[in-house]
């Protein structure tokens, strides 16, 4: 079943709203009309009253035998000339002296409104009879002195009915229903079209549709989500942003929400972060702020939020496989070189020569292994070192590890992923700043533990320009291509994040030495 276009349905609503106003108004209108028409119909037919009762012929005459005869011709002259329904004078005991129908003088009045009359008062009184409502006016006749009353004056106008009032009307109803409907149409057309633009032409039920299939995709989202507007106000946040902020206020500023952070100093203009830390509730979350642009104005921001721990165990898997093949391939192309020399010892009968050449290999091999699973209690930075050993035979880089390092703990708030990050990108680094040098050494040395940290990568490379104080820049690299820059900005982040120390020493075409303490250091 189609639904019913935004147009339409204002037309419609307009229409009904317009008809229902003017019916409405029309209804109080002839009703006001009515009333203030009674009101002058009342206020007439006691003046005309009033008149009959001071007339001089009317006073002497009311009450004396064959009085309708002088009373009657009077009573009908006036009604005539005023237009009134009837005018009526009867005595002290009911018995008429004029009426518009002569066959009733004579006769007493019973109209059962006229008992008050009779004790000199004057009132105007509604009454129904033959010919519909009529107003009448009753005023006392006094004597001509003005002393005792001798009868009653009655003048009776004929009340318009409401369906008269209508007939006579019904052509301005009609002009002003027709007006208003067609002011009704344009102004639905008008206000309907511009509506539409302002929802991107969508009707409503596909704005609700969008929103609600929205709404539906963000709560899905395996991350925290929070929406918020230019100022740092909340304007969204799903399920795993609420239970990850304890908070199930959709509308509280990012400052109350993220206190004493570096969230909560930003929240007034926000650039594109990626993966940057923050510690909420004890718990190490891994941020991203997308800045939120329409028409080339800011209107907000996007915040994602991912547990940093969950992150990182998905990172350690996929690390440890890189690592794994990186590990396989130069352990295959230093192998293949060894081969490749006991082949050709063998060939020239040097039988010994290729024997001492295997031996060798698999004790320097065992030795370094051996000292590494030692020292090195995690498995992921024991496998990485590995493979970089292997990398770096494979680059002719003389790539040496500290006989004083160790690892026997993860510290607290670092993952093996970090430690992997943290060691992956410095080492790797080192060997590229120094590929290309006559000299190619870089020696590591790690001192760890559940308190502390101790890092410290020196090689023989072209050195940092600016002593190194752009190296930790999001996207800032000396070498060109795809992906470059985001290593050591990530180092920093993990490092700032656990309240740790980068030092940089570098001197050019000699030697680069980068040292990240966190923690208390037992030994440098």
């Amino acid at each position: 079943m189609s639904k019913i276009s935004l147009r339409i349905k204002m037309f419609v609503f307009s229409f009904i709203l317009v008809l229902f106003s003017i019916i409405t108004s029309s209804s109080i209108m002839i009703y006001s009309l009515f009333v203030s028409l009674e009101e002058q119909l009342g206020a007439k037919a006691i003046a005309i009253a009033r008149t009959v009762a001071q007339l001089p012929e009317i006073k002497s005459q009311v009450g004396q035998k064959n009085g309708h005869l002088v009373i009657q011709p009077i009573a009908e002259e006036i009604r005539l000339a005023t237009d009134v329904e009837y005018v009526v004078v009867f005595d002290m005991e009911r018995i008429r002296y004029s009426h518009p129908s002569e066959d009733k003088i004579g006769t007493a009045f019973e109209g059962g409104d006229e008992q008050a009359s009779f004790s000199e008062h004057e009132y105007i009184s509604k009454a129904k009879g033959v010919l519909g409502y009529s107003i009448r006016a009753f005023v006392p006749i006094m004597d001509s002195e003005g002393t005792h009353q001798v009868g009653v004056t009655v003048v009776g106008i004929i009340l318009p009915s409401i369906q008269s009032l209508i007939i006579e009307y019904i052509n301005d109803i009609l002009f002003a229903l027709v007006w208003g409907v067609l002011i009704g149409m344009v102004g639905s057309l008008f206000i309907a079209n511009h509506l539409k633009k302002q929802t991107l032409n969508l009707e409503p039920y596909e704005i609700a549709r969008l929103v609600q299939e929205r709404s539906s995709m963000m709560q899905a989202m395996d991350m925290g989500i929070l929406a918020t507007d230019e100022k740092g106000q909340i304007i969204f946040m799903n399920r795993l942003a609420k239970e990850y902020t304890a908070c199930e206020d959709d509308s509280v500023h990012l400052s109350h929400l993220f206190p004493n952070t570096w969230l909560a100093e930003q929240s007034y203009g926000f650039n594109r972060l990626i993966n940057t830390s923050l510690l909420c509730r004890d718990v190490m979350y891994l941020i991203k702020v997308y800045p939120i642009n329409v028409k080339k104005r800011s209107v907000g921001s996007l915040i994602t939020m991912t547990n940093r721990q969950e992150a990182h165990l998905l990172a350690e898997e996929l690390t440890g496989i890189k690592t794994l093949v990186d590990a396989l391939r130069a352990q295959n192309h230093e192998y293949m070189n060894q081969l490749h020399s006991i082949a050709g010892l063998i060939q020239l009968d040097r039988t010994e020569d290729a024997l001492n050449i295997i031996v060798d290999e698999i004790a320097d091999e065992q030795d370094i292994i051996q000292f590494l699973k030692d020292h090195i209690s995690n498995y992921s930075v024991l496998g990485l070192l590995l493979g970089k050993r292997s990398r770096a035979q494979e680059l002719n880089i003389d790539f040496t590890i500290d006989r004083n390092s160790y690892l026997l703990d993860i510290m607290t708030n670092l993952s093996s992923g970090d430690m992997v990050t943290l060691l992956g990108n410095l080492i790797e680094n080192a060997f590229e700043a120094c590929v290309s040098q006559e000299r190619k050494f870089v020696t590591l040395s790690i001192k760890a533990d559940i308190n502390y940290l101790f890092i410290k990568v020196k090689d023989s490379g072209t050195g940092l320009t600016d002593n190194g104080k752009r190296i930790f820049e999001y996207g800032y690299s000396t070498k060109e291509g795809d992906g470059r820059g985001i290593g050591l900005a990530l180092v920093k982040q993990i490092v700032e994040s656990c309240n740790g120390r980068i030092l940089i020493h570098s001197e050019k075409n000699k030697e680069t030495i980068i040292t990240i303490k966190v923690g208390e250091i037992q030994n440098d």
